[in-house]
């Protein structure tokens, strides 16, 4: 068995010293090679070896020392060799080290006496300890304070001893006297320490009696002082005013640690709005003095703790939440935007907006490096923000749109779906949105951002002279015609040729056409042609614009939207516009355009052709606009922009069943105590007292005291790890919390003998470790016992805990061992539903490395009812919107999201038809960052999709 010890080397097994040589070491006179060997001698101890020959070896040759190094590992041996025999008596010869630690508590030298009394602290021998007290007293009255800090220390482990009350019974007398009269901080705070654990009564006093005292006293000193009161104060709620009092007046202590301190102590012990304001404020100016980023997102957690239980109050902080942006770390920046939109009101919108427009100004000169990113979440932050409050869009949509040309894509798709939205929530806004759009569409380089500009320009422009600009603007940013073009080997394409509006044609045939240098068409025939070279592409002048630049990389997925959008224009051209010749035109232009992106797609120009989806599309429009229907043209002009409002509907209803599962829901019991709060004698109250008094009595009106138990849900928590027939009976009652798993087993001896040394021994697989080992213990006959054991998890993986229940008996010689069950610690406690946008869960699915595919096999025979039952056996959320979901078509595509507890994300994509016979099938597929919630999800899947429990 290891042994325990305050002290952690490593040390490798596989080289033992000798320990012979360890002994001849010791033996000499050189103190490096005494300080090498005692290390050897401690290690090889810590890892289980005996080494009973070197006690005598150390006592004659090491305890003489007055060297430092060798006294200090001279404890760390005395700390961990054994010091009782098999029936619990303490060995002989452990009197020869009183007598050393008695001379070391009057030593001269204050470092000696200081570490034995700190060693002092770690015995639990009795019997050696006994002679040793009247030198532990005597040092309480030292002159050194190091000496006496750790005397008071060493007092108060011996009265927590199992019988220390009877060796010191007027310890904490004796340490109230010392308090008293001590002036050294460290020591006063070890004394008050003692009172706080030994008698609280006296601690509790002596604080009573001091409390105009507390605010001078040290920083050490005021952390137990709120320990003591928060204590205090969960056991007797009726006296929590008293306390209060004192904790407000820590909150202008110098220490930052103990001003943290009181704001959570406040929060925890008063709900009244004063002491709830003084905890915000307390944090807001914590947010803002603190340089270090982990105390800033401590404090951000707080802060959001407080949102969540005390909104109306935290409304009021929102613009000195605000100030932490000016931190450069992304993460501050997240969780403060995160935590100030919950807490926007009509009443601070405008100044809220301000700031984030300060702020995405702030990020246009570019010295950080991380800006767009930044700039990014700001966008969103204000598109959360004009949503709520359309009355302020107007105030920003102007500006955002100067990031539609952002170098950050990401920030740019934002800013882009942020203008879709406001045109479509905001009519007033439309005739200014689109006239900036047109402005500045040439400035925007990336292929998605400029899709949505497209589908806003054919869905938005509708008068004469929109509908004429948009078009015109399309064809400037596609340049001119055609795309590519032919010319004679060594000769240039001329500006004649870019000019040409007919496009050039290649043929492999026995006459083709060639392009004359005036412009003009000539047939050649194949016996006198001239050697012509490759097609080439035509980049156009300078003023050709960004959609020409991305159609010749091989974009046809924008060619189509680009083809859309002039059917949208042109048809709604017809309407608006009363000259045929002019629709005509238009109508023409637009045709050539997109006949000019199909022949540039099958060209060999590119090195990927057209694809298939596109040209399709691409063609739908261009027999759209050679005949069009009414009924085509009230789906192209009307249908798809319905389509969209109800998308946006659906969104708004979705984020508004968020918010109601958020809130917590909570009813009072019918014979519940009615505490009338008018009724009361306020005699000898503070006003913070009566508010505590009112808020809590709104708490139990509205039932916030009262906790669901959920005691089914603990029952089916509790597992069996033995048989009803073994000789020890054990289950488990298994907790996980975030990162701990707590085992809290119980073990009945359902024997009639004494079982001794009877011991848990667990091993785990996956990424879990065991914390602690538990210790041994005598079971009495028909008696039981809870033993906890301590697992800690370090990532969302499916682990193994298993491992024997190993005791003595008097009448058998050998250890008993009992096998225990398994148990499985299922993924499903690590992971909750999340929601994430769908660019942001694309985006994840493309760089997720790691995927696990599952094949469909089940009995459920309906495709929603197969979603319904993966969704509720995996514990995440459907992105998918219920409307996508309608209908009966046999086939059925769907997103599911969840977050770990460690952060991870888990994306699930779920793709099921419906045979012939009636059976599902399919495939789900599970990506994610790291390999372990792929398979462990996977095997969930696999385990749960057959359609049971």
């Amino acid at each position: 068995m290891e042994k325990s010890c305050t002290f952690l080397v490593h040390f490798d097994k596989g080289t033992p010293a000798i320990a012979t040589e360890i002994k001849e070491a010791l033996e000499g006179s050189d103190v490096l090679a005494k300080i090498d060997a005692m290390k050897k001698a401690i290690s090889l101890l810590l890892n289980g070896e005996t080494l009973p020959q070197l006690f005598i070896t150390i006592v004659r040759y090491v305890l003489p020392s007055e060297d430092h190094t060798v006294q200090k590992l001279l404890l760390l041996y005395l700390e961990i060799i054994d010091k009782k025999d098999a029936k619990g008596r303490v060995l002989p010869e452990m009197i020869l080290i009183c007598q050393n630690l008695r001379n070391n508590l009057q030593h001269p030298n204050e470092y000696i006496r200081g570490v034995t009394l700190r060693f002092l602290c770690r015995l639990n021998e009795t019997e050696i300890i006994e002679p040793l007290i009247p030198s532990v007293l005597q040092n309480l009255e030292h002159r050194h304070p190091f000496i006496r800090r750790n005397a008071i220390s060493a007092v108060m482990a011996i009265y927590k001893l199992p019988h220390g009350e009877q060796l010191l019974v007027d310890a904490p007398e004796m340490i109230e006297k010392v308090l008293s009269t001590e002036l050294d901080q460290s020591a006063k705070r070890n004394a008050f320490l003692m009172l706080f654990n030994c008698d609280q009564d006296r601690a509790t006093n002596y604080l009573l009696t001091n409390v105009d005292k507390v605010s001078e006293w040290g920083e050490l000193l005021q952390m137990v002082v709120l320990e003591l009161i928060r204590k205090v104060c969960r056991t007797n709620r009726g006296e929590k005013g008293k306390y209060i009092k004192i904790i407000i007046s820590l909150l202008n202590a110098p220490s930052n640690a103990v001003i943290y301190e009181c704001a959570s102590t406040l929060v925890s012990l008063s709900s009244a709005p004063t002491a709830i304001r003084a905890a915000a404020s307390t944090y807001c100016q914590l947010l803002i003095s603190q340089s270090d980023n982990n105390v800033k997102l401590i404090v951000l957690d707080r802060l959001n703790e407080l949102k969540s239980s005390h909104r109306e109050i935290m409304v009021d902080r929102i613009m000195d939440v605000l100030r932490a942006l000016s931190s450069p770390n992304l993460d501050i920046q997240k969780k403060t935007l995160d935590i100030a939109l919950d807490l926007i009101t009509p009443r601070n919108i405008t100044e809220v907006v301000l700031m984030l427009k300060k702020e995405v100004m702030k990020t246009q000169n570019g010295e950080l490096e991380k800006n767009g990113e930044y700039r990014q979440m700001l966008i969103q932050a204000i598109h959360s923000c004009a949503i709520k409050f359309p009355e302020v869009a107007s105030t920003v949509v102007h500006l955002l749109m100067d990031f539609l040309g952002d170098s950050n894509v990401a920030s740019a798709i934002d800013v882009a779906i942020f203008v879709r939205e406001i045109i479509e929530t905001n009519p007033k806004l439309r005739v200014s949105i689109i006239t900036r759009l047109l402005d500045t569409f040439y400035q925007i380089r990336a292929a998605r951002v400029c899709s949505c500009a497209l589908w806003i320009i054919g869905e938005y422009c509708l008068s004469l002279s929109e509908v004429e600009s948009g078009i015109a603007t399309i064809k400037q940013c596609l340049g001119e015609l055609p795309f590519y073009s032919v010319s004679e080997e060594g000769e240039a394409p001329t500006d004649a040729s870019k000019n040409s509006q007919q496009p050039s044609s290649v043929t492999v045939s026995s006459r083709r056409p060639a392009i004359l240098s005036d412009g003009t068409y000539a047939t050649q025939s194949a016996a006198s042609e001239t050697a012509f070279s490759p097609p080439t592409i035509v980049q156009g002048s300078l003023a050709a614009g960004n959609l020409r630049s991305l159609l010749l990389t091989g974009d046809f997925f924008l060619g189509a939207v680009v083809a859309c959008t002039l059917t949208k224009l042109v048809l709604r051209l017809e309407e608006v516009q009363p000259s045929k010749v002019e629709v005509n035109k238009a109508s023409a232009q637009a045709l050539l355009i997109m006949v000019s992106m199909i022949q540039l797609g099958q060209s060999p120009v590119l090195s990927h052709p057209i694809d298939g989806d596109s040209y399709d599309r691409i063609l739908l429009c261009i027999r759209l606009l050679c005949s069009t229907g009414d009924e085509v043209r009230k789906i192209w002009l009307q249908s798809c922009r319905q389509s969209f409002v109800k998308m946006l509907s659906e969104k708004q209803l979705r984020e508004t069943e968020e918010l109601k599962a958020k809130a917590q829901v909570s009813y009072a019991q019918p014979d519940d105590l009615i505490d009338f709060y008018h009724l009361k004698s306020r005699k000898g109250m503070s006003q913070l007292e009566l508010e505590d008094e009112v808020q809590d009595d709104l708490k139990r009106a509205t039932g916030e005291f009262i906790k669901d138990g959920d005691d089914a849900n603990k029952l089916n928590r509790i597992l069996q790890l033995t048989g009803f027939s073994d000789p020890v009976y054990a289950e488990a009652y298994v907790t996980v919390h975030h990162y701990d798993i707590v085992l809290d087993v119980t073990v009945i001896n359902r024997t009639k003998d004494t079982l001794q040394n009877l011991c848990l021994e667990l091993a785990t697989m996956g990424d879990l470790k065991l914390v602690e080992r538990p210790q041994n213990y005598i079971l009495a006959p028909e008696s039981s016992k809870q033993i906890k054991a301590n697992i800690k998890v370090s990532s969302t993986e499916t682990g193994v805990i298993f491992g024997n229940i190993v005791y003595e008996t008097s009448n058998v010689l050998e250890r008993t061992v009992v096998v225990l069950n398994d148990i499985h610690i299922d993924i499903m406690d690590y992971i909750s539903p999340a929601v994430c946008t769908d660019a942001a869960f694309r985006t994840m699915w493309a760089e997720f490395e790691w995927e696990n595919k599952v094949a469909v096999n089940t009995i459920i025979q309906s495709e929603k009812d197969f979603l319904d039952h993966v969704i509720k056996s995996t514990n995440m959320k459907c992105l998918t919107a219920p409307s996508a979901l309608d209908g009966d078509c046999g086939f059925l595509a769907a997103n599911l999201y969840a977050k770990s507890i460690f952060g991870e994300d888990a994306l699930v994509n779920i793709s099921i038809e419906k045979q012939a016979d009636g059976k599902l099938s399919g495939y789900i597929r599970i990506r994610s960052k790291t390999q372990g919630i792929a398979l462990s999800l996977g095997d969930k899947i696999t385990l749960k999709q057959k359609g049971g429990s």
